[in-house]
């Protein structure tokens, strides 16, 4: 027998093992398959509705100006045709290549092939000319209200990036040559991937973005020595451990976002916002909310701010004995954190003394990009979903956040997973961004209803303990972050908001980047800068910008003396825990790795 005999055998018996593979994993993902619950049509997709406002806006743009659809249309064909023709022509010159492509350039296409490949290139064009044509004729629609068309565009692009050749198989030549390359391996590789995802979220499609087994809390991520000094059913308190030989006098207490986990601001120490603010003499406390199950189903948005809000605050008080702290709140931690220091005003109670707002929304008269969720077909489904299981899943809200960056958070992934069975990375964020948490069901729809679409707090209409909050309520110092490409927070609605509180003292700062890297930028990267203006945080968002100054770095040492200020006189450094208040455990605690329904710490 010849070596290429003996190459050509193995071969073979590789691919009879990988088809034995493949059989007994497509029976693994019909048994998966299975196990997925019913949900409510709502939660899945834009109502009916939405497409008839569509095809009618549409229509009538065809009865009262048929010449620009026409332009449309002639435009249209006349770029395929023409790209058909240049096809033809290269084809029949007798060498295998693709007619000039002159872009414009977009990174799902990076393979060479796309622009060489006669076959590739081909699709590459037509898909990216039909994408446009359709998104034109969207775009150019009349007939309809601002914010139907805006849900209508982004719906549109969603069904145009689903639709993209790169993600089907046949059509993307990274998964074909790798699967060439490895003889099928890959395509065994991605469907055991496939089958572990299913698997993993009880039938749901959920492409995993990190590695699972690569962090351990407390041990390589969330590791900035703490203890936990509280506890009651709604959070764990956490104080951190001092490193300066001094501390400033006004104690610290950071509210996370509760459809998160606190340690996106832990994750390692070169990027630790915890770490760095205890690194500059500050006493923390940071809140870690429980993750709920059906069990709180009835609790809403009071109880997280008298069992959650106000607890943490007195026992920061208690424990450092002091009669005054300052607070920071993170997205619609932030937006709580509002409603509880209006109560606090009308309360008569001034144990706050200033407060910081990480992408934090008051003003949701301009929701930006996650409005497009907040209409009644969407609400109206959360709503009957959440009433059925008493809880809000994560898994509907890590959907929604990720389709606001489709192709990097779903098609991508899944691109790299499924069809060329790569592992996922060992990437800290992204294991964060899939450790999610759910909502009471109560809270959840008081959120969406009074606060996002009602607009109740700048509105002056939304209840705390039955009367109404007010932004103009908030009269102490206050600074807020808000981040220039945030998709969730957008920095104008924010800058909306922050404008109307009632204090005298506001200091207001964009971040370059997004939601969580803009917040998350230690200076140590030296990444991305940040804009300040010393005018009056007044007027519209824009003309603010307009005259900003733009300042290179991160905004935490800016962030870090205006807190100073409000900080005191230097004190001896207080250590975790007293005879009244001893530790419970160390950082970060057990609600933050606990599983939903499993007997509390």
């Amino acid at each position: 027998m010849t070596t290429e005999d003996t190459a050509a055998g193995a071969k073979l018996e590789k691919m009879t093992a990988n088809l034995a593979k493949i059989e007994a994993l497509s029976a693994r993902l019909m048994a998966a398959l299975a196990n997925k619950k019913p949900s409510d049509p709502g939660v899945q997709g834009p109502g009916q509705e939405m497409y008839m406002k569509a095809a009618a806006a549409y229509l009538a743009g065809m009865m009262q100006n048929p010449a620009k659809v026409l332009e449309h249309q002639i435009a249209y064909w006349g770029k395929t045709m023409k790209h058909y023709v240049e096809a033809q022509q290269a084809l029949a010159s007798g060498e295998l290549k693709a007619p000039a492509d002159p872009g414009p350039k977009d990174r799902r296409f990076a393979n060479p092939l796309w622009d060489t490949h006669p076959a590739f290139n081909y699709l590459k064009q037509q898909y990216l000319f039909n994408a446009e044509a359709v998104q034109n004729a969207v775009s150019d629609m009349e007939a309809i209200d601002a914010g139907d068309k805006k849900r209508i565009e982004y719906f549109t692009k969603q069904i145009t990036d689903m639709l993209s050749p790169t993600n089907f198989l046949g059509t993307n030549p990274d998964a074909l040559e790798k699967a060439v390359a490895t003889d099928g391996e890959s395509l065994v590789r991605g469907l055991e991937n496939l089958v572990a995802d299913i698997e993993a979220n009880n039938g749901e499609l959920a492409v995993t973005l990190a590695d699972r087994e690569a962090f351990r809390l407390g041990e390589n991520i969330a590791t900035t020595p703490g203890s936990v000094v509280f506890r009651n059913r709604m959070l764990e308190l956490i104080q951190y451990t001092p490193t300066t030989e001094t501390v400033f006098q006004t104690p610290l207490l950071i509210f996370p976002p509760w459809i998160n986990k606190f340690y996106v601001m832990d994750l390692k120490p070169q990027n630790s916002l915890i770490k760095w603010i205890v690194d500059q003499g500050f006493t923390l406390f940071v809140v870690s909310w429980v993750n709920p199950d059906g069990a709180f189903a009835d609790v809403g948005m009071d109880d997280y701010i008298r069992e959650g809000y106000l607890t943490a605050m007195a026992e920061v008080r208690r424990i450092t004995d002091e009669k005054q702290i300052n607070a920071v709140g993170y997205c619609i931690a932030g937006t709580t954190l509002s409603l509880t220091l209006s109560h606090l005003h009308r309360a008569g109670d001034s144990s706050v003394k200033s407060a910081t707002f990480f992408t934090t929304l008051t003003d949701f008269s301009d929701p930006g990009e996650v409005g497009v969720f907040l209409d009644n077909d969407f609400v109206d489904g959360i709503e009957r979903q959440s009433n059925a299981d008493g809880m809000l899943s994560k898994t509907f809200m890590s959907r929604t956040f990720s389709y606001l960056r489709s192709n990097d958070l779903i098609y991508g992934p899944a691109i790299k997973s499924y069809m060329m069975g790569e592992a996922p990375p060992a990437f800290d964020l992204l294991y964060w961004n899939g450790d999610g948490t759910n909502l009471p069901c109560k809270m959840a729809i008081e959120y969406l209803r009074g606060l996002c679409q009602d607009d109740g707090l700048a509105q002056g209409t939304f209840k705390v303990f039955g009367h109404n909050v007010s932004l103009k309520d908030i009269q102490i110092p206050v600074c807020a972050i808000a981040c220039e490409t945030d998709h969730i927070a957008h920095w104008r609605g924010s800058f909306n908001g922050f404008k109307q509180m009632g204090s005298a003292d506001k200091t207001f700062i964009v971040s370059q980047s997004g939601h969580i890297a803009g917040i998350i930028n230690p200076p140590s990267k030296g990444k991305y800068g940040h804009y300040t203006n010393a005018a009056p945080v007044s007027g519209a968002p824009d003309d603010w910008m307009a005259s900003a100054t733009f300042n290179q770095g991160s905004w935490w040492p800016r962030w870090g003396a205006w807190l100073a200020a409000q900080s005191g006189g230097q004190i001896p450094p207080r250590m975790p825990g007293d005879s009244v208040r001893p530790v419970l455990c160390a950082a970060p605690g057990t609600y933050v790795s606990q599983v939903p329904g499993s007997p509390m710490g």
